[in-house]
Parts: structure tokens; sequence; C-alpha cells
């Protein structure tokens, strides 16, 4: 079984909600101290960890995600050292790891080397955020010889479209809370809600909301809508005021669970 699947496992054993906090490799923090800050988010109850793999046009993101990516290219950091990270936590930790990574940058390594690779160092999913589910089959097909999980994102749209788009997930599926890039935000757009509870009768594995989940505020108006939640922005913006600075964050977003 998916060290993923163990997680949320654990996580519904105990009735609680998942955390999935996402974070950069190489911008603020070392890629030794990237793997140490994700080992101190275990301990503090992160159900997943993202991890994003840096990549020059982040279409997805919002400007603080493109600022670190930024910093972690000029620094001159590459896809082995993000995986070489993922090496560094298993050397002391089982949490699941999932990459966020931009097609041009699997396609640049080849797809099966850099799944295989990805694999290897023990990474359990991807997030292919620029990828449609009508281009999804090859890397679906050399994810699942490789014991790893593609999750799927899904946006507000047709319920036929959510329908297809989650039809072989696995893992969780990564609900995005708005039609626009990842960031910070101080509320969420009117109808999420609805918007979850559409996807909730479609899908029967853990559903987690993301992009604008910024305040232990944001987690409450979404808690009893999905099974988790996924904060990006909030988190890498606190870390460039370093690793405490990130943890203290992540405890006080856990209140909103409460």
């Amino acid at each position: 079984m998916n060290r993923i699947d163990l997680s949320f496992n654990k996580v519904k054993e105990n009735n609680g909600k998942a955390l999935i906090p996402f974070v950069t490799c190489g911008a603020d923090f070392t890629i030794e101290e990237t793997a140490d800050l994700v080992i101190e988010l275990e301990k503090n109850n992160a159900t997943v960890v993202e991890i994003g793999v840096p990549f020059r046009d982040p279409l997805a993101d919002g400007p603080v995600i493109q600022n670190a990516y930024t910093k972690a290219l000029i620094n001159g950091i590459k896809v082995k050292d993000v995986f070489r990270c993922v090496e560094l936590i298993r050397e002391k930790s089982e949490v699941p790891i999932v990459l966020m990574v931009y097609f041009n940058v699997i396609y640049f390594k080849g797809l099966e080397n850099f799944i295989k690779d990805a694999a290897k160092s023990g990474v359990d999913g991807l997030i292919v955020p620029d990828v449609p589910l009508e281009e999804r089959g090859e890397i679906d097909k050399v994810c699942e010889a490789n014991g790893i999980y593609l999750i799927p994102l899904v946006a507000r749209t047709s319920r036929d479209r959510i329908a297809a788009i989650t039809k072989y997930a696995k893992g969780f599926v990564y609900c995005v809370s708005t039609n626009g890039t990842t960031g910070e935000r101080n509320t969420l757009d009117s109808g999420t809600h609805e918007y979850l509870n559409e996807v909730r009768k479609i899908v029967n594995i853990p559903m987690c909301i993301g992009f604008g989940i910024s305040s232990k505020e944001v987690v409450k108006e979404v808690k009893d809508y999905c099974d988790g939640v996924i904060v990006g922005s909030a988190i890498v913006k606190r870390m460039a005021e370093g690793k405490q600075t990130v943890i203290d964050f992540v405890k006080d977003l856990k209140e909103g669970f409460n």
C-alpha cells in the first residue's frame, strides 16, 4: 500500500483532517534544511508533504512560489537535488512525499527516467498541473508501473468532467478552490462549499482543497466540506523567515480544525 493511503487511513481512524504543507526546495533553505523542515512538519502532524520542483515558467503558481522557484534556479537547484532531498527525508521519515512538477521538467529528463528516479528516491505521488486529462494516459501508466500515484487536480467544471478526471484516481483528489493561480486569500470564492459538495458526490477517495488556504479562519470555512487542506504560498512566504516561523504557522493552522 502506498504511504499516502496509510497516512490518510491513520487520519480517518482518528476522525481528523489532513494537513498538506507545500514547500519549495533550494530557495531560502538548502537541500538539507528543506529535508529537516519536512521532518519537523511530520512531527507536527503533516499528513503528506508536497515539494515543488523549480521551473522557470510555473503558470499555475502565483508570485510567492514563482519567486521561490526563480531563487532556487539561480541557486543552481536541479531535479537531482530535489530527489536528493527526498532521499534525505527517507533516511529519517516515512511521511508521504508528493512532487508538484510541470511537465516540461519531466519531458526534459525523459518520462520513464523521471518516474523511476522519483520512485527510487522515495516519492509517493506526482501532481502535474499543466497536463490535461486527455494527455495523462502515458504518465499514468508509467507512474502505476513504479508505484507512484498521479494526483488529479479538479476545478469548478461540469460534473461529467470531474467524474472523468477522478475515475481512476488514487491517493487523494486535489480540489482547486479558485479559477486562478496559487496564492494567499483572506476568504474563498463564493460557491466553494457547493463545489466541494459536488466533488464529494463523485469521488470515493479523500478530497483536499488548495489554492488560497492561508489562515486558520479559512481552514474553518472549509473543514466540514473536505478531508483536508493544502497550504502552499502562505508556507513558502514564511520559509524566508526561518523554520520556526513555518512550524509556528502550521501549529496555528491546525487550530482551524478544532
